[in-house]
């Protein structure tokens, strides 16, 4: 009895140790590949640029984009009307919008060395030198107001999105609101009031 006994372990083990030997090898596994090093951001337009170039021209199109207009023929009431209009309008609020991603990139400067606006500014204008040195001082500051640009420009895309002219007219007033506040701070900090403010 005990070697029939021992013999059953003994072949318990041994099929063990074939099944073992016989069971298919774990698939190797891939080398975890490192983690891709972040994108590095590279500003190369400078804060002056993208005024000009998408902030201003933007911002300008949409606030003419709707709008009454009192003449000797009469009265206009502008909006976007066609498919096209809409579509344009839509393009111009989102570059806006992204404009302000633009303005809050890290390293960007408010311009190149020796850069210059082309018309010169009003009394009281900052040189850009003088810009840069105000949000330098207050970057937390000038980091709201661009929030505020993107804010702002985000509610005239939605009242495009609705094909709301009366949403856009009262967006525009929010986004000159924001943008003349930053202006106030970091452009033109010292220019003469109107009589009344």
């Amino acid at each position: 009895m005990n070697t029939l006994r021992s013999c059953g372990i003994a072949a318990l083990a041994i099929g063990s140790m074939l099944a073992t030997a016989c069971a298919p090898k774990p698939a190797a596994q891939a080398p975890v590949a490192a983690a891709a090093p972040a994108a590095q951001l590279k500003p190369v337009a400078s804060v002056l640029d993208l005024m000009l170039s998408q902030v201003d021209a933007n911002a300008d199109a949409l606030w003419e984009s709707v709008a009454t207009i009192s003449t000797q023929k009469g009265i206009e009431e502008r909006q976007p009307r066609t498919p096209e209009e809409w579509k344009k309008v839509r393009f111009q609020a989102l570059a806006l919008v992204e404009s302000a991603n633009l303005l809050m990139m890290e390293g960007r400067r408010v311009a190149h060395p020796g850069q210059q606006l082309d018309e010169p500014g009003g009394p009281g204008d900052f040189t850009p030198e003088q810009a840069q040195a105000a949000i330098d001082a207050d970057q937390a500051t000038f980091l709201s107001y661009a929030r505020a640009l993107q804010d702002t420009a985000g509610l005239m895309l939605a009242a495009i999105e609705k094909k709301d002219p009366a949403a856009m007219l009262e967006a525009g007033g929010a986004l000159d609101e924001a943008c003349e506040q930053c202006h106030v701070k970091f452009w033109y900090p010292n220019a003469p009031k109107p009589p009344g403010l």
